[in-house]
């Protein structure tokens, strides 16, 4: 045997060796699957970048506010220090905003880094979560992580089943997740069935409420869910503004919960988990209403652009709360790959048990109108009628 093959046997061995001794959990793990980049798919299929529609990611069109990019461009001369690892003015505007102490606030990596340090802290090997099918990817993800044990609560209606996953709690179960409104069928929980729900866990139980949609629902079911977080010592209120805020390069996001489970998580935190410029621009834009009101606005615009033109072109949907819209076309993958070579990335949903769907962000209406004229193309029907408005 050449020495080169032998020096590469003994590599192949040495890997195979520490692979074996990692946590059999962790080695089951399927990574999480993010929107194809745009720079992916212009390299590719040979496409000009510029002309790709991007609508796989529940990003928000209208991109970083003007007051979050003169914040970043003011704390770019600090960036040789550190941040503040404890995050006190944006900790501080959080509170003002909530009505809430500030040492009920953990902020995160993205709200993903939330949900994973709530993970952390009350799971462990033998004990378990609960979430729903066809709830956001990362609840599974951060189970497993830990090597605790998944109770997968059927949905009803593509959506949560509140009832049957207060009765799947038994002696193991340590953390519910609840995603209001949900991704990635976008359905929505009234407030009353919420507050049901809450009143049925047992306070050993802690309960994860992701909302990292909320700030689209429209004003007439929106629901004060911190005033839930003071009369239940056991829930975690999760935020973003990675969506309507338009801050999601830079991972930003927060729980509120009472001290007790904040002290926790944040024993948790890698120290400095959130960088300089995501504090100054979370912190700017969480002033900037003029930027929401409009982001929302937008949002509402685009909704029934998409679902009237579903609606015309006889395919089911489901109404959406969030920044999304699932849309079932059938073979899902085949017009997800016509769509690619059209230049237009939504997002297919078959790891969330929905081979039929695809789960299509609001764009501008321009950018709207290109995916409904390339998925008519893909479906072999007729293109609807445009419904491009100005904003």
């Amino acid at each position: 045997m050449k020495h080169e093959d032998r020096v590469k046997r003994y590599q192949l061995m040495t890997a195979s060796r520490i692979l074996d001794q990692s946590p059999a959990y962790v080695r089951a793990i399927s990574p999480y699957r993010a929107g194809k980049p745009i720079e992916e798919l212009a390299r590719e299929y040979g496409l000009n970048p510029q002309a790709i529609v991007k609508l796989a990611s529940n990003e928000n069109p209208l991109g970083i506010p003007a007051s979050a990019l003169a914040a970043m461009q003011a704390a770019a001369a600090d960036l040789g220090r550190y941040p503040d690892s404890n995050g006190f003015e944006l900790k501080t505007a959080l509170a003002k905003k909530h009505r809430v102490p500030s040492e009920w606030i953990t902020l995160g990596n993205g709200s993903n880094d939330v949900l994973e340090l709530a993970a952390r802290a009350f799971l462990q090997p033998g004990l378990a979560s609960i979430y729903a099918q066809h709830s956001f990817a990362v609840y599974a993800l951060a189970t497993q992580a830990i090597g605790a044990r998944h109770v997968v609560v059927p949905a009803k209606d593509l959506g949560h089943d509140l009832d049957a996953m207060v009765k799947a709690i038994d002696a193991d179960t340590r953390i519910i997740f609840v995603a209001n409104p949900n991704n990635p069928t976008g359905t929505f929980l009234e407030a009353t069935r919420i507050d049901a729900m809450l009143k049925q866990i047992p306070p050993q139980v802690a309960v994860v409420l992701d909302e990292a949609y909320s700030d689209y629902l429209p004003p007439q079911v929106r629901m004060d869910s911190v005033a839930w977080v003071r009369n239940f010592p056991n829930l975690i209120v999760s935020r973003t503004l990675s969506k309507a805020y338009g801050l999601a390069g830079l991972r930003i996001g927060y729980a509120i919960a009472q001290e007790s489970i904040t002290d926790l998580m944040n024993r948790l935190r890698q120290p400095f988990n959130v960088n300089s410029l995501a504090l100054a621009a979370a912190t700017a834009a969480l002033e900037d209403d003029a930027f929401l009101a409009k982001s929302y606005a937008l949002n509402r615009q685009g909704l029934e652009q998409l679902q009237s033109a579903f609606n015309a072109m006889q395919l089911p949907y489901l109404p959406s709360y969030a920044n999304f819209v699932l849309v079932k076309v059938g073979n899902a993958a085949a017009v997800y790959e016509s769509l690619l070579r059209a230049g237009v990335i939504v997002r297919p949903v078959a790891n969330y048990g929905l081979p039929e769907w695809l789960r299509v962000s609001v764009g501008l209406p321009e950018e709207n109108e290109a995916f409904l004229a390339a998925l008519a193309n893909a479906l072999h029907i007729p293109a609807p009628q445009s419904h491009t408005k100005t904003p």
